[in-house]
């Protein structure tokens, strides 16, 4: 039912001022609407929408379908309880035209993270991607955490119900932790819960971003020359990754980045 991560919502308090830390922060061109701005990378986009009580932070996620007429039989017999699919167009900065419908799930057929599912019409062209600012510019979205206090739930639902693929289930101890790894297109749905709490109703939370680079070294001294707060390159979970923490000015966002192995 699901090819990929088409965009992820993030929320926050003016549009002119977040444009403006995104692009510093990934290194890529924000191209400003009137309600809304944008960012496209390789393998996903990110949005940026006014909030209505000026918090910010990450506020949903938006699956790539084939044919929402069938996503949505799928749905229902999943018990996502789709609401009907919802045509659109948008006009990119080079004035083509890109149609599609979306279908939104229920809330809480989700857990609390709003998600929705995208079908784009083939228009023969794709979006523009987002211009290089300088070196060590993020290319792409590498995993989007979501916190969990019921993981077996939350394998239910990314792995069952929406058709994700599961590559690693994996409690460790010293992490204080339980990782499921889905993916999706080339990145990863990452669901995580601490080991300390106990599995209960409360909603599931979109948490954290980790973006990729090629250059590590370039990306880290681009952010530092740009006041950002970063920690020193380390090696990653995944062998033969590394990566760093930015700190500061990431809209409310835990930030990772990462260079592939």
């Amino acid at each position: 039912m699901i090819n990929a991560l088409d965009c992820i919502k993030l929320n926050v308090a003016d549009i002119a001022t977040a444009a403006t830390s995104i692009e510093r922060l990934l290194g890529r061109t924000v191209i400003a609407g009137e309600e809304n701005a944008t960012v496209r990378l390789d393998n996903m986009t990110l949005e940026l929408a006014p909030s209505e009580d000026g918090s910010e932070g990450l506020a949903g996620l938006a699956f790539e379908i084939e044919n929402a007429d069938a996503a949505f039989r799928t749905c229902e017999r999943r018990a996502l309880k789709p609401a009907a699919p919802v045509a659109f167009a948008e006009t990119d900065e080079t004035g083509v035209l890109h149609e599609g419908r979306h279908i939104d799930l229920d809330g809480e057929a989700t857990f609390g993270v709003p998600i929705s599912l995208i079908e784009r019409a083939k228009c023969g062209r794709p979006f523009p991607r987002a211009n290089a600012i300088g070196e060590g510019a993020v290319t792409g979205l590498d995993h989007v955490v979501v916190r969990t206090t019921h993981p077996n739930r939350a394998a239910a639902l990314y792995g069952a119900r929406l058709g994700l693929d599961m590559r690693l289930d994996r409690t460790e101890p010293k992490w204080g932790a339980r990782l499921m790894f889905f993916r999706a297109g080339d990145l990863i749905i990452e669901v995580v819960h601490n080991l300390a709490d106990e599995p209960s109703d409360t909603p599931d939370k979109l948490w954290g971003l980790s973006w990729r680079v090629q250059n590590i070294e370039a990306a880290n001294a681009r952010l530092k020359s740009s006041n950002f707060d970063v920690s020193e390159i380390r090696p990653g979970r995944k062998p033969g990754t590394r990566v760093f923490t930015v700190r500061n000015n990431t809209l409310g966002v835990p930030t990772l980045m990462i260079e592939p192995a």
